[in-house]
């Protein structure tokens, strides 16, 4: 009897001792896999998603998801392990995620802060789309700058050298053009005055080649529109492009969708270009498993999302807003569009 109870306690110990370790000691990787998604065209909470005032909206239909990628920490083996089997989820080396020299809490605001530039680009590239008026504002002119004894925060540049300012993108082209030393009229507004004045130009601390002015330009709405977007606890920028979509949705008849189920991801910057971004594979599930029909992708993530698509999702390859908008109303009409693979 003591032989046996011996020789089971020798076999019982590996496996309470490897019980323990595994789920107590925990691994240097984190699991991705698919996280929530929102329809940009509904509301949660009991707020909407994109909730416009100050001019009317258009009744709409359908879905136009944004989609997420969630991400688990701390990980014991076990959980590793069967996180890992699932084949929903996906193992990276935690530093991946959360930078070494960086504590979670930094890579938690930075993500908030990018998923509210991806709000603002949204907001400015439906703006730039469907041509209603912005203009560009000074959201800083640096102490040390070749403008600041003429230029203030706040001021509206109408032209710089003679060029005419409709976004942030022209200001720069403008003055990059023209080299350091330069003396260029710069028009503006302020207090609702015009006033035109000349800078020298200095050079760009990265580029010594290019003129510099030391401000740092906002394109703003000047009409009486006002758009929140209502997501807490969401960060990245991932969400621009739907965010967009479904902005122009409530701004315009019809319905881009076509009353279906439409989901996809990418960012967006207010000139409409439609930029990668990363766990493509697991947006496709969260958008899949939530009904989607058809799931709009980034052109530079098409190769990986070709390779790894849910049955019956189709996709559609955009690479600016326009593509985007254009084969949204081709699906509704019936007509082929470009796709990935």
């Amino acid at each position: 009897m003591n032989r046996r109870i011996f020789t089971l306690l020798a076999a019982l110990i590996p496996i309470l001792v490897l019980g323990v370790v595994g789920s107590v000691v925990t691994v240097p990787f984190v699991a991705l896999g698919p996280g929530p998604t929102f329809n940009t065209l509904g509301d949660v909470e009991g707020k909407q998603v994109v909730d416009v005032q100050g001019v009317p909206i258009h009744a709409t239909s359908g879905n136009l998801n944004m989609t997420t990628v969630s991400v688990r920490d701390r990980l014991n083996i076990f959980d590793a392990l069967g996180l890992w089997i699932d084949g929903q989820h996906g193992l990276v080396p935690r530093a991946e995620v959360y930078p070494p020299g960086q504590s979670r809490d930094d890579v938690d605001k930075s993500n908030q802060q990018q998923f509210k530039d991806s709000e603002d680009s949204a907001e400015l590239a439906a703006l730039n789309y469907l041509k209603l008026p912005t203009a560009v504002q000074l959201a800083n002119v640096a102490d040390d700058g070749p403008a600041k004894d003429v230029l203030r925060k706040g001021d509206e540049l109408i032209t710089v050298d003679g060029k005419p300012i409709a976004t942030t993108k022209d200001v720069v082209n403008a003055v990059s053009g023209a080299k350091p030393g330069t003396a260029i009229p710069v028009v503006f507004k302020r207090d609702g005055a015009q006033q035109t004045a000349e800078i020298t130009l200095g050079a760009r601390p990265d580029d010594a080649t290019k003129g510099y002015l030391g401000i740092t330009p906002d394109q703003i709405s000047t009409g009486p529109i006002k758009v929140d977007f209502n997501l807490g606890e969401i960060g990245g920028p991932s969400a621009g492009l739907m965010f967009t979509l479904g902005l122009i949705d409530k701004l315009t008849t019809g319905d881009l969708s076509g009353g279906k189920f439409v989901a996809g991801t990418g960012t967006i910057d207010p000139d409409g270009k439609v930029g990668p971004i990363g766990g493509i594979q697991y947006k496709m599930i969260a958008a899949h498993d939530a009904g989607a029909q058809t799931f709009l992708v980034p052109a530079a993530n098409c190769s990986e999302a070709a390779q790894r698509t849910p049955a019956g999702l189709r996709l559609v390859k955009v690479d600016t807003l326009s593509s985007a908008v254009d084969s949204l109303e081709a699906i509704n009409a019936g007509k082929d569009t470009p796709t990935c693979g």
